[in-house]
């Protein structure tokens, strides 16, 4: 059974100062919180001037760990009108700033799948109790580490209306035991073609498991696309760690998020 504690005063929720380029109304706060005796930080963001509940998103971030790329998502999504959470799957503290870290921070992660599930969950009813989110309409997405973690909570949480894998490490979800019934939560993939990360022959096991498990999903797969395209600082990852595969790219980005927009809409409808 997992805790879920909430600090107070300045170790608790925190109101981040507004930066004036955004919407006056979108409120971004910080808050700490606790599973299985573990502290964790996450960012909530939602528009104050919208009245009443409405659906919530949660955020699940790189294997960088929780940083501003995952914090910039919820202020994305709360711009649509969607109260988001970005969970930390790691632990406050741990955002990587170097490959080798991130593959620590990721592989531990994966190496305790229950844990990971209690800590995805924990942010879940955390994003469930908040008063401006409608709890029977949650979704998630996620990118790199995210993405296969979100394809995973899928087959396992029938409570998500919906799942958003990008560049997602699609093996993650091969973890989760076929289900006895039905996959309810719908499914939406974006992928690179040209990302060696994820090979065919993952691509072929995923879609087959969908299949087999009577998944609602799509599989959108960008021609010569690379890992990490939604995130801008994919390329100077690449260039600054030796790792070609991260490259960012514009329109693959656009594209993958005007979609995500209109699944949203039909799932939540």
């Amino acid at each position: 059974m997992c805790k879920i504690s909430f600090w107070p005063s300045v170790l608790g929720i925190s109101l981040l100062l507004f930066n004036p380029n955004l919407h006056a109304e979108i409120l971004s706060e910080t808050i700490n919180y606790e599973v299985a005796g573990q502290p964790f930080e996450g960012t909530l963001s939602y528009d104050d001037s919208i009245k009443g509940k409405r659906p919530g998103v949660l955020v699940v971030h790189e294997w960088w760990g929780h940083n501003a790329y995952a914090k910039k998502r919820t202020v994305m999504l709360a711009k649509l009108g969607y109260t988001a959470f970005a969970l930390d799957m790691y632990g406050k503290g741990k955002v990587a700033d170097h490959p080798k870290d991130a593959q620590t921070y990721m592989d531990a992660a994966l190496a305790d799948m229950k844990g990971s599930e209690a800590r995805f969950n924990a942010a879940l009813k955390l994003l469930e109790n908040q008063p401006t989110v409608e709890a029977e309409k949650i979704a998630a997405i996620g990118y790199c580490f995210g993405g296969g973690m979100v394809l995973y909570m899928a087959k396992v949480n029938p409570e998500l209306a919906g799942v958003v894998g990008y560049h997602g490490a699609l093996g993650i979800a091969d973890k989760a035991k076929p289900t006895a019934t039905p996959i309810k939560t719908k499914i939406l993939v974006f992928n690179g073609a040209a990302d060696p990360f994820v090979t065919k022959e993952q691509i072929d096991t995923f879609e087959k498991d969908m299949k087999t498990n009577g998944a609602d999903y799509e599989f959108i797969n960008y021609p010569g696309i690379q890992h990490s395209f939604t995130n801008p600082d994919a390329t100077d990852f690449g260039k600054r760690f030796n790792m070609p595969p991260l490259v960012y790219d514009e329109k693959a980005d656009k594209d993958s998020w005007e979609k995500t927009q209109g699944f949203f809409k039909k799932i939540f409808k």
